[in-house]
């Protein structure tokens, strides 16, 4: 806690990360959570964080991006709350399968991804599955603000804590090599996912037509317009029978009728019903 940094201080903070990231915190928790500037206030040579805001409110982009990637939250584990990806293998990939067998071809983005565990989680269930999508052009983009993250995860690269949280020993063995002091992800699972820096409140025109969407653990640290805001441009990016996959404690609901419920955490495009609809 920074008892020091002056209210509108951390006012001004809350307003720039909302604005450059989409997370909303209130200017009363933010005096709690901004001890997390320290080390980036100190690797900029400045003395203080107070001296810090005071630069900031200049926008130098290298300083604002530091600042937001230190207040995002980067927890995740492989496999993450299971159910979900139990369903998207015995229910979601099925029916997918299906419905592109004309022309083979899968697209899943991974949103917020972090370090990477859980586009390579989606990774290692389709590698496990590489029979039933022999000939099919599978591709897994990975997106996240955080630059840092991003670079642990290209190197799919994991100590003993992370891979003991959500991976079975099963999983250990077939899809990690112990290397370099860790667990390496194995190279052929590590190719299936391509990795890009990309802000969700970017435009999403360049990823393209997509049957799945995994944006999980996100959205509740969303102030309810932009929640609804992410939430329609997601279903726009979605094929017409898409699947959006979110966390254990997200829904759609109050933010669009465009989605129908399909199993733990997942919300099925509905047929006839554009993005933009929202419940009013």
């Amino acid at each position: 806690m920074l008892s020091s940094v002056a209210q509108s201080d951390l006012e001004f903070l809350s307003r720039l990360i909302h604005r450059q990231s989409g997370q909303f915190i209130e200017p009363d928790r933010m005096r709690q959570v901004a001890f997390k500037l320290i080390p980036v206030s100190r690797r900029f040579g400045f003395k203080s964080v107070e001296t810090m805001v005071r630069e900031l409110r200049h926008e130098p982009q290298g300083l604002v991006t530091a600042v937001v990637e230190a207040m995002t939250i980067n927890e995740t584990s492989f496999f993450r709350d299971e159910e979900p990806f139990v369903h998207f293998r015995n229910a979601v990939l099925p029916a997918l399968l299906r419905a592109r067998a004309g022309r083979r071809q899968l697209r899943i983005w991974c949103a917020a991804a972090s370090t990477g565990q859980e586009p390579y989680s989606l990774a290692m269930i389709l590698d496990e599955e590489r029979a039933a999508l022999k000939d099919w052009a599978v591709q897994i983009i990975a997106t996240d603000i955080n630059a840092t993250a991003l670079a642990q995860a290209r190197q799919g690269l994991y100590c003993e804590e992370e891979l003991a949280r959500g991976l079975t020993a099963e999983r250990r063995l077939r899809h990690f090599s112990n290397e370099d002091g860790g667990w390496r992800i194995a190279a052929p699972v590590r190719r299936m996912v391509d990795f890009h820096h990309f802000n969700l409140m970017g435009d999403y025109a360049w990823l393209g037509e997509l049957d799945v969407i995994i944006c999980r653990n996100v959205l509740f640290y969303f102030d309810a317009p932009t929640k609804a805001a992410v939430l329609e441009k997601l279903t726009a990016a979605l094929a017409p029978d898409g699947c959006l996959i979110l966390g254990a404690s997200e829904s759609p609901r109050g933010s669009t009728r465009a989605l129908e419920a399909y199993g733990p955490g997942t919300f099925r495009k509905m047929p006839g019903r554009v993005a933009q609809q929202r419940v009013g």
